[in-house]
């Protein structure tokens, strides 16, 4: 009998490492790393000549156009500096296009030359993205905004589902978080219930628009930022919602250049 209870152990044991090595759940907070309040004021540009004057505590800015001088300006001036990079799709014009093999790029995500990944391919993918991370982390970024995570919502050219998208964004968030840097959501609404523990704070484009900002809550009750921006409405129809909900809205033009409106803080 108790060599029985010993087989039945272990293989209930196995069962459970195998289950962790496909989708390892929520990942567990480890060290200390920034962590953003909701209504923190933010801005956000990724085009044209940075204007570091902005009088907010956080950036979002491209992680591959700005040096770590420019992140270690905006540190003086007392603001935390978000590493905008796209994870889930690939982009023709950055530095390591090259070493994205064929295969894994599929169709147009509607950007010019920018085109959906393969987010199933983890052994490609990971080690071109922790390489991107790296980068962020050594020009002294304090996190990452990595876009296109929701790839199983769009005809990307490959047969994504939502369980492909889940385990893509915590490989990701893992990434991050190894190296010290919190990371956001970016939009993904429907994923947010299951993914709010392992992000530090969220992302988000036009859900005024879209009805949809009652979706970004868990983040806002976890204690979790939600830096939002909408294109199309004028402030007065949005900002409302926005503070009372306790989100970090503001009005930019598609370009993301430095133009802001902001609704004020929460």
């Amino acid at each position: 009998m108790r060599r029985v209870l010993v087989l039945l152990l272990a293989l209930l044991l196995a069962g459970c490492t195998s289950a962790r090595q496909d989708d390892p759940g929520p990942a567990q907070p480890t060290g200390k790393r920034w962590q953003p309040r909701p209504g923190t004021p933010w801005q956000w540009q990724l085009r044209g000549k940075l204007d570091p004057a902005v009088d907010v505590p956080v950036y979002d800015i491209d992680g591959f156009d700005h040096s770590a001088g420019t992140v270690a300006d905006l540190h003086r001036r007392g603001r935390k500096v978000i590493c905008y990079l796209s994870t889930g799709a690939w982009e023709e014009f950055r530095p390591d296009a090259g070493r994205f093999p064929r295969a894994v790029i599929g169709r147009s995500n509607g950007w010019p030359g920018e085109r959906w990944l393969d987010i199933r391919r983890t052994d490609v993918l990971e080690p071109l993205m922790a390489e991107r991370i790296d980068m962020c982390r050594e020009k002294g970024f304090d996190a990452v905004e990595p876009d296109n995570m929701d790839g199983h919502l769009n005809r990307t050219g490959f047969p994504l589902k939502a369980a492909d998208q889940l385990r893509y964004n915590r490989l990701i968030a893992r990434l991050a978080h190894e190296r010290g840097l919190a990371v956001g959501l970016k939009n993904d609404l429907e994923q947010i219930p299951t993914l709010v523990r392992d992000f530090d704070f969220a992302v988000n484009e036009q859900c005024a628009e879209f009805g949809e900002c009652h979706l970004l809550k868990p983040f806002i009750a976890a204690g979790k930022a939600v830096f939002h921006v909408e294109y199309e409405l004028p402030t007065r129809r949005f900002c409302g919602q926005a503070k009372r909900l306790g989100l970090s809205s503001m009005l930019k033009r598609y370009e993301l250049d430095a133009w802001r409106s902001p609704c004020g803080k929460p």
